[in-house]
């Protein structure tokens, strides 16, 4: 198997593989509700890829296959807090790169890093995130990183929402985002293992669209 064909592969084995562990939960017509108070059709924890090991030696494999295709002068990789860094570990020891981690802010303590890890100025930083919503969070990991003088040359993740937020986002700050899987992907396998009903389709798709709009 060709890299090329391996990686246009990714999107619907990652997602039967998040769908048959849980980690991506579908609700339509009995939403969740989110840490922000908004009401989802959707709830992802990717967390629960840890637990099974070959799911996470498949993610691994899969953002190492990403990263040598498109960013082989790669010279170091960087899991974003929390839900990155263990697959960041993983990326980085099947690469032989060195692996950093970024927090969310400054500890308010000791060395007060951002940054753990040893890095140095101009360095090509690859940067692992394990969902991806708005962007938020990983573009402010890229701006530490950038602001520590090191070259963001695109973060992976294992998942997308696809929120035309985040899509614009990325355009904006020039980060290219390369994912293993997608909602639109995860409602095509969802739908064809009987997971969702074809009238749930329309439910999601309008929820990626405006979440903010969605209700039952």
């Amino acid at each position: 198997m060709t890299t090329t064909s391996y990686l246009e592969q990714l999107p619907v084995l990652i997602a039967e593989r998040l769908l048959a562990i849980q980690a991506v939960a579908l609700r339509p017509n009995e939403p969740f509700t989110w840490s922000s108070g908004l009401k989802s059709p959707i709830y992802c924890d990717n967390r629960l890829t840890m637990s099974y090991p070959e799911i996470r030696e498949m993610i691994a494999e899969a953002f190492a296959a990403i990263i040598r295709d498109r960013y082989p002068d790669c010279e170091a990789v960087a899991g974003i807090a929390t839900g990155g860094i263990p697959h960041a570990a993983w990326v980085a020891q099947k690469l032989n790169l060195p692996m950093l981690y970024v927090r969310d802010k400054a500890k308010g303590h000791g060395k007060t890093n951002q940054i753990e890890g040893h890095f140095t100025q101009g360095q090509k930083v690859v940067m692992i995130e394990d969902l991806v919503s708005t962007g938020g969070s990983s573009l402010n990991a890229a701006k530490a990183v950038r602001e520590a003088g090191c070259e963001v040359q695109g973060v992976v993740a294992i998942f997308t929402y696809q929120f035309p937020k985040a899509a614009e986002a990325f355009a904006a700050e020039n980060i290219p985002l390369d994912t293993l899987s997608n909602l639109t992907t995860l409602i095509e396998v969802a739908e064809k293992n009987g997971t969702i009903q074809h009238s749930d389709v329309a439910i999601l798709q309008s929820w990626r669209e405006n979440p903010q709009a969605y209700h039952v």
